[in-house]
């Protein structure tokens, strides 16, 4: 895919990201007790991954390697962002996608203290950023204006893992 074709796509899969929250958005906020059945479907939608892809190679820590050594520009050069993306969705259709460790690394603090900083691999933080693309939409239609992004998340929900949220156990 040369690059007017990967611009073209990822401008049609925006729309239709957007598209989609939209009516995420909507559907949250007019039943709070909605259940979505199919949210995992979405995770692992082209679109979502092609915009995922682009919030990831698009960051700062885009030039940062998880564990596998790998970085966006690498994956560009190497594999191929077609090639890379249809990898991770089968991954993530047949259920078979495990994210790997992440790098640790210390930084400093203020005051001379060291600090743990954990890097994820490129292919996690592709699909953390999918997750997060179809996620955001219906926890924010239960949030209040005065709600920081912390508050909208059960202590229940960062235990038992999004996984189980998705498929409504």
């Amino acid at each position: 895919m040369n690059t007017d074709e990967l611009e073209h796509a990822l401008y049609v899969a925006e729309r239709r990201v957007l598209n989609i929250q939209t009516k995420l958005h909507r559907w949250a906020r007019d039943d709070s007790h909605r259940r979505f059945d199919d949210l995992y479907n979405l995770v692992a939608h082209p679109g979502f991954l092609l915009v995922a892809w682009d919030r990831v190679s698009g960051n700062k820590g885009s030039r940062t390697a998880g564990v596998d050594g790998r970085t966006t520009r690498s994956v560009e050069a190497g594999q191929g962002v077609e090639d890379f993306l249809g990898g991770l969705r089968s991954q993530l259709k047949d259920r078979s996608f495990r994210p790997l460790p992440v790098r640790e690394r210390m930084i400093p603090k203020a005051g001379g203290k060291l600090r743990r900083l954990g890097i994820a691999t490129v292919t996690d933080r592709v699909a953390q950023a999918s997750l997060k693309l179809v996620l955001e939409p219906v926890f924010e239609a239960d949030s209040r204006p005065t709600d920081g992004p912390w508050a909208v998340v059960a202590p229940s929900l960062a235990v038992t893992g999004p996984e189980q949220w998705l498929r409504g156990n």
